[in-house]
């Protein structure tokens, strides 16, 4: 087997310092960073401020994770996450991580690559392949090789047959945040990816927002570039080719509520309308209160949750209590579900030589007085 693909890393001098700045659950220091608990097998998991302008996000190296996200002026945080790594290893396990090495599911737990059939660890109710596996990138502790006062780059490997996956996979993760003077900006978050053997790559921010705690997700407007969606079987698996969004549930072309009454539960992927403008594309809008978030991306497709599962109890989250049902969205920007079997669907293979990118923007704006 060929060695481990690995990316070249500039030591920082936040390998240097041994100066920890304490920060508190709602207050983001940046260049801070704090020992946030003990992974598994015994490592350290950090968390590390950054900020810039008003603008300030918590990047934890489980999972790559961002726990927190904060506005000046506006006292909730717009991410749902804890003060607590045992939530992350519990009920909280996919909140705000990078998932992967394939995000969503793949059906049945195989796929075929170069003419054989891949058996992959079904870990979701026996049955199929879900976000890379138990131990995909969402669950693994990373490295942080750079962090600064406005970002923080990480890195992870995933050896080969993870989860069923061939090849040795580095991935790297890169967070950016740039305030807007006004209280809000953009966090913006590359991501980078090669192997060496053939494999399949599809990784996705699994964060989950929310910009109006006390209104809930009936308070906010939500409008995807979407003009197909991608029903779904009872395995959560698309079924058949994609569908007009025109007449459903699922039409959000133009600003609809989240969540209404009657309406069918909302765990499906949108497929982006168009060609990346610039290398982005527009994703979606999510509006609530005073604030705006705007979502551009790379990907192809968004995934949309509407937290119908979640219960984090005995886990407090930012707010002190336990999040519920519909505590908050998922806005998943990624390939395709299912794609390694769908040749009808965007491709998410990935070669030697090959590197895997994405980029998704996330842009906080106010269309009013800050809240209180």
């Amino acid at each position: 087997m060929s060695p481990m693909p690995s990316f070249s890393v500039a030591v920082s001098p936040w390998h240097r310092s041994t100066t920890e700045v304490m920060t508190t659950k709602d207050h983001i220091a940046p260049g801070s960073r704090t020992r946030f608990g003990t992974a598994p097998d015994g490592s350290p998991v950090w968390r590390v401020g950054i900020a810039d302008g008003g603008l300030g996000a918590a990047i934890l190296s489980w999972g790559a994770a961002l726990q927190d996200l904060r506005c000046a002026g506006h006292g909730p945080s717009l991410v749902l996450g804890g003060p607590d790594l045992a939530a992350y290893l519990g009920p909280m396990e996919n909140f705000g991580v990078i998932v992967g090495r394939v995000a969503n599911r793949v059906a049945g737990g195989r796929a075929p690559l170069d003419g054989r059939l891949l058996d992959l660890e079904r870990n979701e109710a026996g049955m199929t392949a879900l976000h890379g596996g138990s131990a995909g990138s969402g669950y693994r502790n990373w490295q942080i090789v750079d962090a600064g006062p406005s970002h923080c780059t990480l890195d992870l490997s995933l050896e080969s047959g993870s989860g069923g996956y061939p090849g040795a996979l580095a991935i790297r993760a890169r967070y950016r945040i740039a305030g807007d003077g006004a209280g809000a900006g953009t966090l913006t978050l590359d991501l980078e990816a090669e192997t060496d053997a053939p494999t399949f790559c599809n990784l996705a921010h699994h964060g989950y927002w929310t910009l109006d705690p006390a209104g809930g997700l009936g308070a906010h407007r939500l409008t995807v570039s979407a003009d197909r969606y991608l029903p779904t079987d009872a395995a959560r698996i698309p079924a058949g080719a994609p569908a007009p969004v025109a007449g459903t549930r699922f039409d959000f072309r133009n600003p609809r509520r989240v969540l209404m009454q009657g309406d069918a539960p909302l765990d499906h992927c949108f497929c982006l309308r168009g060609a990346p403008a610039g290398g982005l594309r527009p994703a979606c809008s999510l509006a609530a209160g005073a604030l705006v978030l705007e979502i551009e991306t790379t990907e192809p497709g968004l995934q949309v949750y509407d937290g119908a599962m979640l219960a984090t109890a005995p886990f407090a989250g930012h707010d002190g209590a336990p999040y519920g049902a519909h505590a908050g969205l998922a806005l998943e920007p990624q390939g395709w579900p299912d794609a390694p079997n769908r040749p009808d669907f965007p491709s998410v293979l990935l070669r030697p030589g090959e590197t895997y990118r994405q980029t998704t923007r996330f842009r906080l704006r106010r269309t009013g007085p800050a809240p209180g």
